[in-house]
């Protein structure tokens, strides 16, 4: 299911290099999947490195190259121009118009999501534990 999620992580002075993640951004997915494939800040810079995605986590690829391996889907691997995005802090990250952003902080994944209750707020949410089947 896709829902609208960006992946940043915190830098030194404070603002957060991220990128859109477009599917099945909920914690009970993509957070059990960050927390278990991309705990380190260097498999995080990585990640975002690459830019904008369809997934972080799949064995599909856009091409014929497909070799059964997992890791992500990026938009520019079919050939779109979506390099990370740079924020100046934390409340500038979450004011996009996301449904979750996850920030990689303190070296590990912190997650936030939209108040469901119609309030106009964001909330930290916790990420379920323990790692996916793949």
């Amino acid at each position: 299911m896709a829902t609208r999620s960006r992946i940043g992580i915190e830098l030194k002075n404070g603002s957060v290099l991220s990128v859109y993640h477009h599917w099945d951004g909920y914690p009970e997915w993509l957070g059990r999947i960050l927390n278990t494939h991309y705990n380190t800040r260097d498999k995080v810079a990585e990640l975002i490195d690459g830019g904008d995605m369809s997934v972080c986590w799949t064995d599909e690829r856009w091409d014929d190259s497909a070799d059964g391996s997992y890791g992500p889907q990026y938009y520019s691997q079919r050939g779109d121009d979506t390099p990370p995005r740079h924020d100046a802090d934390l409340n500038e990250y979450l004011c996009n118009g996301e449904e979750y952003w996850y920030l990689f902080t303190n070296g590990e994944w912190v997650c936030y999501a939209e108040d469901t209750n119609g309030y106009d707020m964001i909330k930290e949410v916790e990420i379920p534990s323990g790692a996916l089947a793949v």
